[in-house]
C-alpha cells in the first residue's frame, strides 16, 4: 500500500485568498467633491475604518448622481434635514460614523446592481424604483436607509444574478 501523505500538498490559504481576488476584484472607488479626492476600500474593516473616520457631506452628491435622484431625496433616505447638510457642507465637515457608514454601503450595493444589471443604468434604476415581492412588496429604493434594509436588498440581487428566484 502507498503512502499517499508523502505527495499531499497542504492547502494554502494565502495563495487561495490571492486567486479568489485576482477573479473579482472587491476594491470599490468612492469619489468625493468632483475627482478631489477619492476614498478606497477593499473589505470590510476597511469600511469600518473609514465611516468611524467620518466622509465628507459632499459625497452625498455622489449617491445622488449613482441614484439619480435629487440631494434632498438622499438625505431622506439617511435622515438628514436639508438646512444641516447645506451648512455642513459649507463647513466641509464630516458626517458622524452612522451616516459615513450608510453611504458607503449604499455605494457597495449600487455597485453591485450595476454589475447584475450588467452595466443598464436605466434598468437597474428601474429595478430599484419597482416594489419587490422578495423584499415584502417594498420597493429596493425604500429600504436604503437602514444597514439591515440594504443587506436585503443585496440578498435579492444575489437571487437575481444567480437565478434564485424563490
Amino acid at each position: 500500500m502507498k503512502n499517499l501523505t508523502s505527495k499531499t500538498i497542504p492547502f494554502n490559504t494565502k495563495k487561495s485568498i490571492k486567486k479568489a481576488a485576482g477573479r473579482r476584484s472587491t476594491i470599490r472607488t468612492w469619489k468625493i467633491n468632483s475627482g478631489d479626492k477619492v476614498i478606497t476600500w477593499s473589505n470590510t474593516m476597511e469600511r469600518v475604518d473609514i465611516s468611524r473616520k467620518g466622509i465628507p457631506y459632499a459625497s452625498i452628491e455622489f449617491i445622488s448622481n449613482q441614484l439619480d435622484r435629487p440631494i434632498k431625496n438622499v438625505l431622506s433616505i439617511i435622515g438628514i434635514p436639508q438646512t444641516t447638510y447645506n451648512k455642513k457642507k459649507v463647513e466641509h465637515s464630516l458626517m458622524d460614523s452612522r451616516d459615513s457608514e450608510l453611504i458607503l454601503m449604499i455605494t457597495e450595493l449600487l455597485d453591485n446592481g450595476l454589475d447584475v444589471f450588467n452595466n443598464e443604468k436605466e434598468k437597474f434604476q428601474r429595478w430599484l424604483k419597482k416594489p419587490n415581492i422578495s423584499l415584502g412588496g417594498n420597493s429596493p429604493e425604500s429600504l436604503l436607509d437602514t444597514t439591515t434594509g440594504i443587506d436585503e436588498v443585496h440578498y435579492a440581487l444575489n437571487r437575481i444574478e444567480f437565478g434564485n428566484f424563490a
